[in-house]
């Protein structure tokens, strides 16, 4: 079995200009996890649900060793807002791997599995 048989096909993008606000209903009222980016008809990234709440929220690791209650969550709340308006861009990861539609889908999970991806982008042409 190839890629082309099982990826999904009716894929939303986003541009690199766009809000994360956007990106943040489009996944809550969607359920993705991720989206990919897109200018000039070209991949040039990919935005992920952990890259968003990365940016929102302070991680295991901070909140361990400074502990919860040295954190602003007050002020976070406050930083929400400007979050919101920073453009995916500032977020997004650059230089995506991909896989191509004729490639066994074995050798995909491998890629995925090997890389720690959870979902990865299949360029096609854009017209």
């Amino acid at each position: 079995m190839l890629v082309k048989d099982i990826m999904s096909s009716d894929v939303r993008t986003v541009t690199p200009e766009t809000k994360l606000l956007e990106v943040v209903s489009l996944m809550t009222l969607y359920r993705y996890s991720g989206l990919p980016v897109v200018e000039d008809n070209k991949l040039v990234g990919f935005i992920a649900e952990k890259d968003v709440l990365s940016e929102l929220f302070p991680s295991v690791e901070d909140a361990m060793q400074d502990g919860i209650a040295n954190i602003d969550f007050i002020e976070k709340a406050r930083e929400y807002k400007t979050i919101m308006t920073k453009p995916v861009s500032s977020l997004m990861t650059k230089g995506v791997k991909t896989v191509d539609t004729e490639m066994p889908i074995l050798k995909a999970a491998i890629t995925m599995t090997s890389r720690r991806f959870r979902r990865i982008p299949v360029p096609m042409e854009m017209n």
